[in-house]
């Protein structure tokens, strides 16, 4: 990697005008990447893309007066110093806070970099150029503000909240709620009927155990393989698998660990209010995302749990 200090003034232009092509080009994926589920905040990108795009412009006149028309590739990669960030297309989930601290952060260092460049010319009109694409980018984050305050309406803002909330539950919640009912129901039969069978709290527990990462595992596959996230926009697919078999594991492990306790019948109190609380825990998350009325994801979750809390403690005490 060549160092800043090594570049000529040649150089530093075809840099200049490398940088700003790559800054719009990210724009322009944020923006596209953006317009379906957040359209006010991909035009406030296409806007900046704009920008980015008439400083080029400004820099490659300014390249052709001074050296002809032969812009060099020089690549911000192949200079010590440049931060080093991942291209969009491997940035995945696109949010919004996440671009924004994005767009802060290119401009902070396209600025700091027009600013050391300044110091590496001599003629006067580049300098002056330069200087002013400085000025410019301090700029910049006011005129992101400014855009935001434009585009962004409070209407937009609802807008882009909902659709922020949509896609929270479909690529977290939801696969995390399938893993913790899994968890926490499926495992009730076989713990409790190996708890009342032995009457042994680390029998009970080692069989709790298993179940609880066997279904996290099953649960985890079978998540992660059932659909890619293309069309659905559930997001990707292991991560869904992840999330979902880690709360399956939660859910189980929640009720298993009591019976750590030695007591048999104090572990078996604690596991069974644990179940209650893992219950009303579900109900809630089902109530407050997924808009189902509190009595009625009470009554479907609670009576499922309470079938299956009775048929371990029957199969076990046979």
């Amino acid at each position: 990697m060549r160092s800043f200090d090594s570049l000529s003034e040649r150089e530093i232009l075809a840099l200049a005008i490398g940088q700003e092509e790559e800054d719009a080009r990210i724009y322009a994926d944020i923006a596209e990447n953006l317009k379906t589920d957040y359209p006010a905040t991909s035009q406030v990108f296409k806007k900046m893309q704009a920008e980015e795009d008439e400083h080029r412009h400004r820099l490659i006149e300014t390249y052709r007066q001074r050296f002809g028309d032969h812009i060099p590739l020089i690549r911000k990669q192949d200079i010590k110093g440049f931060i080093r960030r991942r291209p969009i297309w491997m940035v995945r989930p696109l949010g919004i806070e996440k671009v924004r601290r994005l767009a802060e952060s290119m401009e902070m260092e396209t600025r700091q970099f027009y600013e050391a460049a300044m110091k590496r010319t001599s003629d006067a009109g580049v300098r002056e150029l330069l200087g002013d694409l400085a000025a410019q980018e301090r700029e910049h984050t006011r005129i992101a503000v400014e855009l935001e305050k434009e585009k962004l309406t409070p209407g937009a803002r609802k807008e882009e909240d909902e659709a922020r909330r949509r896609l929270f539950v479909l690529q977290v919640v939801q696969p995390g709620l399938a893993g913790l009912m899994d968890g926490s129901v499926s495992t009730l039969a076989p713990l409790f009927a190996a708890a009342f069978a032995t009457h042994n709290s680390m029998d009970a527990f080692r069989v709790g155990l298993a179940a609880s990462i066997g279904a996290g595992i099953s649960m985890g596959f079978a998540e992660a393989l059932s659909d890619d996230g293309t069309l659905t926009g559930r997001g990707h697919p292991w991560i869904r698998g992840v999330v979902c078999g880690l709360m399956t594991t939660l859910g189980g492990i929640g009720h298993t660990m009591p019976y750590l306790i030695r007591n048999f019948h104090v572990a078996t109190s604690v596991a069974v209010f644990v179940v209650a609380i893992e219950l009303a825990a579900i109900s809630y998350i089902r109530k407050h995302y997924m808009d189902t009325p509190l009595i009625s994801a009470a009554i479907q979750v609670i009576v499922g749990g309470v079938l299956v809390f009775l048929s371990g403690i029957l199969i076990g005490s046979a």
